[in-house]
């Protein structure tokens, strides 16, 4: 059997390492991620080459169906997904967000049932917000987080138990070219998990809850197999028992949503559910069949829940998970609070109660807010609308959805001059955000994260690509989307700081917005900018 120096012999860490650090990146952790990244790289990058094989059929115009080979699954009524993990019974409200050591404190202390602490789309993934975020988590799970900041203390509560923590790891198609196994990045979403499992996995099982994630971007089945050999590898390794490990698919992709019952089965002792990850589901609609006049959409004020194939993909996640025995989540409450305007702010929160009423009664078992203060609102609605600690028990046998209705795009709406201005400045607004280290960028008193950027350059990509016409008349263009993104640019760079990246990120935006390049991420697009590597490894 190989020892620690044999697995790092040819490992090497390209990041400035600081002492406190140094916990995460210890010499057998470095061994568990190498093992990991030569164990599954090469089906990861498989996987990655199947996506871009669906697009090139998406663009031939092969539309996606229900698989014929796996029916077998999908009709057999027997079996089921596990039971709830201890902690993940009631999962009602669930608070998001990135992991820097502030919002880790507050979202542990507010009162709500879990915290998926993110290191995916509303993190910028530079080498020290990554291992910073390790630390930090880490430590609020030994209860050694607390710290003093501009002379306010932040300490976790003690008056009632903590939120269950659930990690949300990057998805499987980012590299962390930090951290080098024979020459190659590991994969952003095993260095991740491998992290954050290896050092807490022990000591979460010790608290009474268990290692938890969430899982991001899946476009098939497969990539479900995949993440559960992951799991099975690294619980043999530390000797816990299998199903140990609990793992909640975020269903954010239109190829997904036609494998949901294929999914939970590749997990089923892993499987905690799915969740309706609504903006990145509507980028990839726009993304998938971008090239296909019908896909065309509105603008994303328009885009709501209730539109048809939202409608459809909401109420067959929810029948899908009630029949194999799993929770439903619904999706996220972007809003902040607006505090310089009591009437705005008073309908904002209207919006917000009423799409948390929509969820609870059609059948979620529990949601998503952005904010501390949005909490208290979905907790009163699920309080009321679920006095049960969840609702799988409502099994949805009502609900019939076709291929056709997860593909009707036929919904109300227009496009806009306004929608092509916001979709900019949310664009550009994101991309300045995470040039700087931030992933979660307020804007009009939404909190913006990737899945929101995409959607907002998938459009404006979609509009010029097609020629179409906003309501006001005008043909959208290559040249009028880059005229008024020089516009929008020089407004928002003239009101911020200097030193702003207000410009770097508008020439990238430049090129994902007329119709012709088009990044598979911006996220990917962006990536070398952040990146920090330089100099001598760091001695492991």
């Amino acid at each position: 059997m190989a020892t620690i120096e044999d697995l790092i012999k040819d490992v090497q860490v390209l990041g400035r390492v600081q002492e406190p650090q140094r916990k995460i990146l210890t010499k057998e952790c470095c061994a568990f991620l190498a093992t990991l990244h030569r164990t599954f790289n090469a089906t990861r990058k498989q996987l990655l080459h199947r996506r871009v094989l669906r697009q090139a059929e998406i663009d031939k115009g092969v539309l996606p169906d229900f698989l014929p080979e796996t029916k077998r699954i999908r009709d057999n009524d027997t079996w089921r997904g596990a039971d709830p993990a201890p902690g993940l019974v009631d999962r009602r409200v669930e608070i998001t967000g990135p992991i820097d050591r502030k919002m880790v404190v507050n979202a542990l202390n507010a009162d709500v049932w879990t915290y998926m602490a993110d290191f995916e789309d509303s993190n910028s993934p530079t080498w020290d917000n990554v291992i910073t975020g390790q630390v930090n988590l880490y430590d609020a799970i030994r209860r050694q987080v607390d710290f003093k900041l501009n002379g306010k203390d932040y300490k976790l509560r003690t008056d009632r138990a903590l939120p269950t923590l659930i990690v949300r790891p990057r998805g499987w198609h980012l590299n962390e070219k930090h951290f080098v196994v024979d020459g190659e990045p590991i994969s952003g979403a095993l260095f991740d998990f491998g992290c954050y499992f290896f050092h807490n996995a022990k000591q979460l099982t010790q608290n009474g809850h268990g290692p938890y994630f969430y899982l991001p971007k899946m476009e098939s089945h497969l990539e479900a197999r995949l993440w559960n050999d992951v799991f099975n590898l690294s619980q043999d390794t530390i000797r816990i028992p299998r199903g140990t490990i609990r793992g909640t698919v975020l269903i954010e992709t239109i190829l997904a949503v036609f494998e949901m019952d294929e999914i939970i089965y590749e997990l089923r002792q892993h499987s905690s559910g799915l969740n309706c990850g609504r903006w990145d589901y509507i980028f990839s609609v726009i993304k998938k069949f971008r090239n296909n006049p019908q896909f065309v959409l509105p603008d994303r004020s328009a885009v709501t829940m209730t539109v048809p194939f939202m409608e459809a993909y909401v109420e067959l996640l929810i029948k899908t998970c009630h029949r194999r025995g799993v929770h439903a989540m619904g999706g996220m409450a972007a809003q902040i609070p607006i505090k310089d305007n009591e009437e705005a702010n008073k309908k904002a929160m209207a919006g917000v109660y009423a799409d948390k009423l929509r969820e609870v009664r059609a059948g979620h078992d529990g949601t998503w807010v952005a904010h501390p203060a949005l909490a208290k609102i979905a907790s009163e609605v699920f309080n009321q609308h679920m006095p049960t600690p969840n609702q799988i028990f409502k099994r949805r046998e009502d609900v019939s959805v076709t291929a056709m209705d997860l593909l009707n795009m036929n919904m109300p709406g227009t496009i806009t001059e306004d929608g092509i201005r916001k979709n900019l400045e949310i664009g550009v607004g994101y991309m300045e955000g995470w040039l700087r280290a931030v992933g979660c960028v307020p804007i009009n008193y939404l909190m913006e994260d990737a899945a929101t950027a995409e959607v907002s350059r998938s459009q404006l990509w979609q509009w010029a690509k097609h020629g179409v016409r906003t309501v006001e008349g005008k043909k959208v263009t290559k040249e009028l989307n880059l005229q008024l993104l020089k516009e929008v640019t020089e407004k928002l760079a003239s009101k911020a700081p200097a030193g702003n990246k207000y410009h770097l990120a508008a020439r990238y935006f430049a090129t994902q917005i007329t119709g012709e390049d088009y990044a598979d991420f911006l996220t990917t697009l962006l990536y070398n900018e952040i990146v920090t590597v330089g100099g001598a490894a760091a001695k492991l």
